[in-house]
């Protein structure tokens, strides 16, 4: 058995967390983990299944320009969805621009609000 099984969670850098979970949680559907403990800096966590993406309000180190404008060519987080399409009407009626993957599987990449770049996989 491998020393590793599994990932835990996924740590973003947001510039400010209620936007962010305007995107996380209104867009995407994903739930709020409330057991993050009081830390020295603003932030959430998200379930995504078994696993959390862990939204850290800290100054970013990295530029957001200059990025790809195809996430697929950029550090990305991928996750699986259960309806291509009931995500691409939810970006489209936020005004989010994504592209569709060059892979010819069906899945899309997008950017949250920070520049985080996500490619989201139709389960199946």
């Amino acid at each position: 058995m491998p020393l590793v099984h599994a990932i835990h969670h996924v740590s973003l850098i947001v510039a400010d967390t209620a936007r962010a979970l305007e995107f996380y949680q209104g867009i995407l559907g994903l739930e709020l983990a409330p057991e993050r403990p009081d830390l020295s800096f603003p932030g959430a966590w998200l379930w995504v299944g078994d696993q959390q993406i862990h939204l850290l309000e800290l100054p970013n180190p990295d530029p957001v320009a200059g990025r790809p404008a195809h996430g697929g060519r950029d550090r990305h987080l991928a996750m699986r969805v259960s309806g291509l399409e009931q995500v691409t009407t939810r970006l489209d009626a936020a005004g989010l621009s994504y592209t569709l993957s060059r892979s010819g599987r069906r899945a899309l990449f997008c950017r949250d609000p920070d520049g985080n770049a996500l490619e989201l996989i139709e389960a199946g």
